[in-house]
């Protein structure tokens, strides 16, 4: 169950009101300036701005988006220089409980962060003008009013709509997406393990949705590297599309399967690992990176789904289906 009493919309900590705390703000605005937690726009002005400005923004994706800049305390909708992406509840019916989806995002990119330390896009919930709940996420891709280069893997494998299809995105594999990571990434075996990491918590939080476009590279300001975006668009997408397949991309790019895989039909921690050799990495190195999803912070991420803003009855599915995916990584690994 939801805890009783208002909390912060950011790190779910319990305050006298509903807001951010004092640490949020500053996250959320980047200094000093305030950061309100609503935004004085309804979910239907929302939808009808992202309608007449779609042929302009340059957000892709199916979710309902649009763009915010933050003047003088107060969320504008903006076409350009947007700061920020907001997500209101999709309008697409076939998704079940679609209310709660600003909720799972939320939840599972606080849970990447806090609990198991991945580096994120800066995000919280925020209310719109008709209360109604709502994701909003700060852009990386900006550094005081500059955009920084940055690519999807779609746009480094030249992927497209057009050359492989309407379903390029998920044309592909992780293994291969390390190889591509290792031709444009320097720092091949830093960036190869915070890869290795968001792919296991992508499994470990049946976010089937984790496709080529949902991993990007940019360049550091200060070396002009090529590294690793902060984390996004991570959310249990199996909480509203209960059908899809457990993977967005094949684990491998040949049609492997490892005895674990043939003995159960799914990806245990034995495919990871199998993955993570692939990739180039030692498997004790490996082994201690996968530990973090197999023991240890369990009862820290049933505490934040029950501090969620999920609404009971998803509070319950999402913690079901993390304990699901939890014994199918520890299967397979038995000793």
């Amino acid at each position: 169950m939801a805890p009783d009493g208002p909390r912060c919309l950011c790190t779910l900590d319990p305050l006298p009101e509903e807001g951010y705390t004092r640490a949020a703000q500053r996250r959320l605005a980047g200094g000093d300036r305030k950061f309100p937690h609503r935004v004085a726009v309804s979910r239907a002005e929302v939808l009808t701005h992202r309608a007449r400005s779609a042929g302009r923004m340059s957000i892709s994706g199916v979710q309902e988006k649009v763009s915010l800049k933050l003047r003088r305390g107060r969320l504008e909708l903006t076409v350009t220089e947007g700061e920020y992406l907001l997500k209101p509840a999709p309008g697409a019916e076939h998704l079940q409980g679609r209310a709660d989806v600003p909720a799972n995002e939320h939840l599972t990119m606080l849970l990447a962060q806090r609990v198991f330390g991945i580096e994120t896009a800066v995000h919280a919930c925020i209310r719109l003008g008709d209360g109604e709940l709502a994701y909003v996420t700060k852009r990386f891709d900006r550094v005081g009013g500059r955009k920084v280069a940055q690519e999807d893997f779609c746009q480094l494998l030249e992927r497209s709509v057009e050359s492989h299809g309407p379903n390029y995105k998920y044309d592909g594999s992780y293994e291969g997406l390390a190889r591509t990571l290792r031709q444009f990434c320097g720092a091949y075996a830093v960036e190869a393990e915070r890869l290795f990491q968001r792919i296991v918590f992508c499994y470990a939080f049946s976010n089937g949705d984790a496709h080529l476009k949902n991993f990007s590279l940019f360049q550091t300001p200060r070396t002009g590297d090529h590294v690793l975006t902060p984390a996004y668009d991570l959310i249990c997408t199996s909480l509203h599309l209960p059908d899809e397949s457990r993977l967005a991309l094949e684990l491998f790019e040949d049609d492997h399967e490892t005895a674990a895989f043939q003995a159960r039909g799914f990806p245990t921690g034995a495919c990871f690992l199998e993955l993570a050799r692939r990739m180039g990495l030692a498997a004790a190195r490996a082994r201690r990176l996968l530990a973090p999803f197999l023991e240890g912070p369990r009862q820290d991420v049933l505490a934040l789904i029950r501090r969620s803003f999920l609404t009971p009855a998803a509070q319950v599915d999402y913690a079901r289906r993390y304990e699901d995916r939890l014994a199918a990584l520890r299967a397979g690994l038995e000793p």
